[in-house]
């Protein structure tokens, strides 16, 4: 991953460009309601809770979303806690999520492509290799969809509308609730986790093996998870304690709402750049794992192509000799 720094700077540029529209909408109406007053100077210097509790009970839509939680570590917290309890996303949330998650299926497969030759392809070879593998991996991203929303449809309610009432009906003491809770949120998330992993090596397999069809990519990533699961396991672990490493020295170093707004900023961008490079490595890793255990790794060692100076002096090249009478 090292070895790439513009696909860690095109995922970052991309996320960047996606939430634009975003924040310039909320900071709209942050200046709408703040105007010329002596709340507006103070918000440069830190954030006024007693402005922040104003703004917030009168905002609508978008400006909802602008709540002290955003700021620091609290905005991990809020997300984290916002996927285990289902909450559903805005719709102009939605929308942009949506628009983030087809722009990077499309920028997958050259992603993909560029980890398992493990040199670089440039733009041509990039993006040429978006092209050909998007129409499979949109189908399987249509799938995936499916099933997540399957997931978060089904499963979630099974677990903590109808199961967690029932174990919880008799207790009396507030711990064994939590954790009877936590549990629950376990087996979600081992739910989740699967079909993610099953998703990339599906993902992988389109792009190493070329494969058309996303349901057969799907089912040979299902096998490929079965028949190597300590393995592939082991990697998921290993890369989720990454994260969670991340979030650790995130949470320790993240500045607080009182220190200038600036700061803040910085410090939050830092860690999307970190978090945006962990997840590059899951999808490295991963690639060469697959490789490894099916014996694809010739696929990374193609020989760079080498281009002819211009289409004319290929053509000079391949001009057969010339018979002379």
């Amino acid at each position: 991953m090292a070895a790439a720094p513009a696909i860690l700077a095109g995922s970052f540029a991309l996320t960047l460009a996606i939430s634009l529209p975003l924040a310039f909408a909320v900071r709209d109406m942050v200046e709408a309601h703040l105007g010329p007053s002596l709340a507006a100077e103070a918000a440069l210097a830190g954030a006024n809770y007693e402005w922040w509790q104003e703004f917030t009970a009168q905002a609508t839509a978008l400006g909802t979303t602008f709540v002290p939680s955003i700021v620091g570590f609290g905005a991990v917290l809020l997300n984290l806690s916002n996927l285990l309890d289902n909450t559903p996303l805005l719709t102009a949330v939605a929308g942009v999520t949506g628009a983030w998650l087809v722009l990077s299926s499309f920028l997958s497969g050259g992603i993909l492509d560029r980890f398992a030759r493990n040199r670089p392809t440039r733009g041509r070879g990039f993006f040429g290799a978006c092209g050909a593998h998007f129409p499979a991996i949109a189908r399987l991203g249509l799938i995936a969809l499916g099933i997540y929303a399957l997931l978060f449809a089904r499963l979630h309610p099974l677990l903590f509308t109808t199961a967690y009432p029932r174990l919880t009906h008799d207790l009396t003491t507030e711990r064994t609730a939590f954790g009877i809770r936590v549990a629950l949120y376990a087996v979600f998330l081992a739910a989740l986790f699967t079909v993610n992993t099953v998703i990339d090596y599906a993902r992988i397999r389109i792009v190493v093996e070329d494969r058309r069809s996303a349901i057969g990519a799907l089912l040979a990533g299902a096998r490929f998870v079965r028949r190597n699961f300590a393995a592939a396991a082991g990697l998921y672990l290993l890369n989720g304690l990454l994260f969670l490493g991340a979030i650790g020295c995130y949470a320790l170093a993240a500045p607080g709402a009182a220190l200038p707004a600036w700061l803040v900023l910085l410090a939050g961008e830092a860690y999307i750049v970190l978090r945006h490079f962990l997840k590059l490595t899951f999808y490295a890793s991963e690639t060469s794992l697959f490789q490894a255990r099916l014996a694809h790794a010739s696929y990374t060692a193609g020989p760079p192509i080498e281009w002819p100076e211009s289409p004319a002096a290929e053509a000079i090249a391949n001009l057969s000799p010339a018979v002379i009478p």
